[in-house]
């Protein structure tokens, strides 16, 4: 950097130089361009000519020539500005006394390119203000008056605030002291058009880049939209068909559906295709049921983990109670100091919080499994007995820890009541009042504790009671299955006779093309349905119009038992090209003549 080269090169000369040779050393200082001084600060020769550096035939360094910076970086405002001399080709520029305040300038109109140069020498040429601009940054125009003013306008904003830096000096064209060729040149802020339109442009550059940047945001985290529907076609038709049964494809299928629908697309002629797709979607339903079991299925067995979980904190939870309350006997709490009492006492408490709000969880899950099982129609008896059996089990194990709780609580608050009654004869005056309502607040806690726990044991009671009912309604009903076992076993023999005695019938019927009353059931209702429809109709049509009727018919069984039929039913084509379709009609009538 400037400074840098400029530090290098003031070092390399005061090794150089003896301290003793003051004219050595201004000369020195002059070529650098700086004023001749002390290491005091004060002057070595107050009648030295600055203009004895160009006599040695080396140009003195500038702090504005190219390559060494045009301006020294800015100085704090606690510190004052040291300005050095400026030497041009054809002028040379003089600092102002650094102990005046710095020249005021106005406030900077936005996007600021232009200053104004006052205090111009009368002889000065745009040549000359060119001369010592052009080193603050490029000129692009110079706008001169005759009254020793102009208007400069530079490249950038930046320039101007290095042109700023010249404010202040004092101007001589070559060595002439003639009022005509000197000049304190004053600069400041211009406002000018050409500033602020570009200032505008680039604003709303910088604005349109913005919105650009938002809209750009905005589109990425925007959902996309979805494609356009599809026109009905009777292809289109048969795509949506087999994307109902797929279950990756089915929302979209779905939704073409529902704008077919809303379209009206729905007719005579299409009123077929469209009832079997709605039927797939009907069919849907079973699957979403099974997936939704699935997920139930997935959550009670998480319930259950976290159950058991639970469980197991909760019992390492009573066993570091019950270290706190063994730690907390005679035997042991002699040997503790106070401090060491005092915190296992925290402990203890906190331990008894937390174990007893685990303890609730645990209790609310079960109650909420008591509640759900309870609302559930069972419709075995054994079963429903065997889960209530279950329930007053548990229920039975958690009235167990919860009443051996209670216990080791009384326990804790019948040793802090012991140690209270110790520390009591031993503590002062003023704290008997206060040992007194602790005493006072325990013996209500006793209270509360001991009825609780008579309350507890009540319900246990009451459990193991209704516990020995459960039992003995139980034994009834094993009686009552092996009655009812004994009873079906007779059933059993009496059906097989009478099957013995339907052989023959059943015989005379294998030779005929129905062979059983179910069949003979399916030839009538069919016989019946294509009667109301002269002009015949689909296998699917039949099947759908049965499934009504029983949801097990499949498509099959009636195809094989209408081919059988060869004089009742008759198979034909109808439509052309891609709308050729198989049509089942009645023929019974002319099956009568004919047999």
């Amino acid at each position: 950097s400037a400074d840098g080269g400029r530090n290098l090169s003031l070092d390399s000369i005061l090794m150089g130089l003896p301290m003793s040779d003051p004219t050595a050393w201004a000369t020195a200082m002059n070529n650098l361009g700086m004023a001749p001084m002390g290491m005091t600060g004060q002057p070595l020769l107050p009648d030295f000519d600055p203009a004895l550096g160009m006599m040695t035939g080396i140009p003195p360094i500038n702090p504005m020539m190219p390559g060494l910076g045009i301006v020294p970086p800015p100085i704090p405002p606690d510190m004052p500005a040291v300005k050095e001399i400026i030497h041009c080709k054809s002028c040379t520029l003089f600092p102002p006394n650094p102990h005046l305040p710095p020249p005021a300038t106005r406030e900077r109109p936005p996007g600021c390119k232009t200053v104004f140069v006052g205090g111009l020498p009368e002889n000065g040429t745009e040549q000359i203000i060119m001369e010592v601009f052009e080193q603050c940054g490029e000129v692009i125009a110079i706008r001169k008056s005759k009254k020793n003013f102009c208007h400069i306008r530079f490249a950038e904003e930046f320039m101007v605030d290095k042109a700023l830096y010249l404010s202040g000096y004092r101007i001589r064209l070559g060595s002439s002291t003639d009022k005509k060729d000197t000049g304190r040149l004053h600069v400041d802020f211009a406002q000018a058009r050409d500033d602020l339109y570009e200032w505008e442009c680039k604003q709303r550059m910088l604005a349109r880049e913005e919105r650009h940047r938002r809209r750009l945001a905005e589109e990425r985290f925007r959902p996309p939209s979805p494609p356009p529907v599809v026109h009905y076609s009777d292809h289109e038709c048969s795509v949506v068909a087999e994307k109902l049964k797929d279950d990756t494809k089915f929302s979209e299928a779905i939704q073409t559906l529902l704008t077919w629908i809303e379209r009206g697309e729905v007719n005579r002629r299409t009123a077929n295709n469209f009832y079997s797709m709605i039927q797939s979607a009907n069919s849907h339903i079973r699957r979403l049921v099974n997936e939704k079991a699935a997920h139930e299925k997935e959550m009670e067995e998480a319930k259950e983990k976290f159950k058991l979980a639970l469980s197991g904190i909760l019992v390492q939870f009573e066993q570091i109670v019950a270290v706190y309350h063994s730690a907390s006997k005679q035997k042991a709490w002699d040997h503790f100091t106070k401090a060491q009492r005092k915190n296992i006492s925290v402990w203890c408490k906190q331990a008894e919080e937390i174990r007893n709000i685990h303890n609730d969880e645990l209790m609310g899950i079960r109650r909420e499994e008591e509640m759900e099982m309870s609302d559930e129609e069972i419709e075995d008896p054994s079963e429903m007995k065997e889960t209530e059996e279950s329930a007053l089990v548990s229920q039975v194990e958690a009235l167990k820890e919860e009443n051996d709780s209670l216990r080791w609580q009384l326990d804790a608050y019948r040793n802090e009541v012991e140690l209270l009654k110790q520390e009591q004869g031993k503590a002062s005056r003023d704290e008997d009042t206060t040992k007194e309502q602790q005493m006072k607040l325990l013996q209500q806690a006793l209270q509360g504790m001991q009825k609780h726990l008579l309350k507890v044991q009540e319900e246990y009671k009451k459990r193991e009671a209704e516990l020995e009912k459960v039992k003995e309604d139980k034994l009834k009903i094993e009686t009552l299955l092996e009655n009812l076992k004994e009873q079906e076993s007779s059933m059993s023999r009496v059906c097989a006779c009478s099957q013995e005695k339907e052989c023959p019938v059943e015989k005379t019927l294998s030779n005929s093309p129905v062979k059983s009353e179910r069949e003979v059931l399916l030839v009538g209702i069919i016989s019946t349905f294509l009667h109301v429809h002269p002009f015949g109709a689909s296998i699917e049509y039949i099947c759908s119009y049965l499934q009504r009727l029983d949801s097990k018919i499949c498509t099959a069984e009636v195809e094989v038992l209408m081919t059988r039929l060869q004089n009742t039913f008759r198979q034909e084509l109808s439509g052309v090209g891609a709308s050729l379709e198989k049509r089942w009609k009645f023929c019974g009538f002319d099956g009568l003549k004919m047999t």
